[in-house]
């Protein structure tokens, strides 16, 4: 049976397959149970991987390195290409009072770590690990590995260590902390409710409604000179004319008379302002518009972009309207409505909401694409491509301090993704992926990565706790629990934050989806998830940067 003692625990690459293979199975199994609803999910891949090599289970150190950093790539470029078209509006919007508070959480954690890491005399290398832990931040534990072994040239388990005992109590603490703030600022759920109605209305992304033209000083004015002249964002999709109750379509050469109702799409800012300047609101059912012609069948239907030829092109390019009469009233991109313009660029993977006759939506549809089939393939091209320009970004030395300071293999390929994401249309890359196959890509690197960290550091693991490494434990929860207070407590007061918002915001500012969970579940609605996935993609990069200069600039 030595053949069998050789596949367990000899060091060839079959043997590193089963290990990490039975790791992560045994991972996924455990992160199945939930203790009071809460489950630490993935992250028993590392435990499993820490016992299995305390008890002599390892794989060849060479194969684990390259597993470890591959599975680290897969994550980090799957983030960001899913996070990348909302990076920068994360800004805009009203975001970027949330995103400055995540923000603030962020570099007060940092701030605590580096503060406890000078009083307690902990290592850095430790430190970093405790607090990727404490804020349970996989790709900054990852960056930190990876920024460590580029400067030094060595591989510190301890960065691991500190990783493993932190994390529990940091998903414990993070959901305990959401407790204590409700019953610290006596929250009561009646009041949330209320701001949570007028919170909606403010962030609803495109208003339509109905307004009868009254403006003498513009009649017979095209729509697009009424535009200009305003100067604000709308469409007009459907007009009644007054001097014969007829339902047309209407474009920028469509002229306005007085009498005229119009179907009106804009942004919710710019409705008084439109309004007043057309005349008054009316009120008219969607049957109204669409029926009150007998031989003409107008129609309203998302359009979903599927063909890769339209990817990159703008509105004018198509001349959609011109071509075949209908009227486009938005664009609906990663669960966001646009309004649409003639310089807006088109993405595989948009929904266009086209109105017109019957026959032409038809139309436009076989141009577009609008074939869900043709989204299951994955892009791989764009994938590797840009997998392979984030690791040369990540190998460019941007300053000296006194070593190379560079992205790495986290950092590179997580900008590289959000720069593709956002703006890969600019170069013809269809750059959509369906949520599964993102999902799926995630889920293998993240496995393979913690499976990898687990099996290298479980050696010294036991020694390490029995050692002091017990106190690490008290440390990770001041990281994790002071900056969401403080934070929380100033939003909360000072920002006049909604709490059902102040939970995913906290939740996103440590990127844990335990705590949304939690936090989902006491709210009710969809109002965490929002804050969460607005402040994600900024917290996610900055989780990464922050925890390379923590080690580079202490060493």
């Amino acid at each position: 049976m030595e053949w069998l003692s050789n596949l367990f625990f000899g060091q060839s690459i079959a043997q590193a397959v089963l290990v990490i293979s039975l790791v992560i199975t045994m991972g996924i199994m455990l992160g199945k149970i939930k203790i009071c609803g809460i489950s630490l999910g993935v992250t028993w891949i590392l435990f499993v991987g820490i016992a299995m090599s305390h008890f002599g289970m390892s794989i060849n150190s060479e194969i684990r390195h390259f597993a470890q950093e591959f599975g680290l790539i897969l994550f980090v470029f799957s983030i960001g290409l899913q996070v990348g078209p909302g990076f920068f509006s994360s800004f805009k919007q009203g975001g970027m009072k949330l995103v400055g508070c995540a923000a603030a959480i962020v570099l007060l954690g940092v701030l605590t770590a580096g503060v406890l890491h000078l009083v307690t005399g902990v290592p850095v290398t430790t430190m970093v690990g405790i607090l990727s832990g404490a804020v349970t931040n996989t790709p900054g534990l990852g960056a930190a590995q990876q920024a460590y072994a580029d400067t030094t040239g060595l591989q510190d388990p301890t960065i691991a260590l500190g990783y493993a005992v932190a994390y529990p109590l940091g998903v414990v603490g993070i959901i305990l902390t959401l407790i204590f703030l409700r019953f610290a600022l006596r929250v009561k759920f009646e009041r949330e409710n209320e701001d949570l109605a007028a919170l909606a209305q403010e962030h609803k992304m495109a208003e339509k409604f109905s307004i009868e033209f009254t403006n003498q000083l513009l009649d017979g004015r095209t729509v697009e000179y009424i535009r200009d002249l305003i100067n604000r964002q709308f469409v007009i999709s459907r007009v009644v004319h007054a001097a014969d109750g007829e339902l047309t379509m209407a474009d920028g050469t469509t002229r306005l008379q007085m009498g005229d109702k119009v179907r009106l799409i804009c942004q919710p800012e710019d409705a008084e302002a439109i309004t007043a300047f057309l005349g008054h609101e009316v009120e008219m059912t969607d049957e109204e518009w669409g029926h009150n012609v007998p031989n003409a069948t107008f129609i309203s239907r998302r359009i979903l972009i599927t063909k890769a030829e339209i990817n990159g092109k703008k509105f004018s390019d198509l001349r959609l309207r011109t071509k075949y009469g209908i009227t486009l009233t938005r664009v609906n991109r990663a669960g966001v409505d646009l309004l649409p313009y003639q310089g807006l660029e088109l993405q595989v993977g948009d929904r266009v909401m086209v109105v017109g006759p019957e026959k032409s939506v038809a139309k436009v549809a076989d141009v577009l694409g609008n074939s869900l089939k043709k989204l299951d393939h994955p892009n791989l091209i764009t994938i590797f491509v840009g997998i392979a320009l984030g690791v040369l970004l990540g190998s460019i030395p941007l300053m000296n301090v006194p070593q190379p300071v560079k992205l790495g293999l986290a950092g590179g390929p997580l900008i590289l993704a959000i720069l593709i994401g956002r703006f890969g249309t600019h170069f013809h890359l269809v750059t959509y992926t369906t949520m599964s196959a993102n999902l799926m890509l995630r889920e293998v690197g993240i496995a393979l990565f913690l499976a990898c960290v687990g099996l290298g550091a479980g050696e010294g693991f036991i020694d390490a706790i029995a050692g002091g490494g017990y106190r690490w434990i008290g440390y990770g929860a001041i990281i994790t629990v002071l900056p969401l207070v403080v934070v929380g407590v100033f939003a909360r007061l000072v920002l006049k934050m909604n709490y059902y918002t102040l939970m995913g915001m906290l939740s996103g500012a440590m990127t844990d989806p335990p705590a949304l969970a939690y936090a989902s579940g006491v709210a009710g609605n969809d109002m965490p998830a929002v804050s969460y996935s607005t402040v994600y993609p900024v917290v996610m990069f900055l989780r990464v940067v922050t925890a390379q200069i923590f080690i580079l600039f202490a060493l």
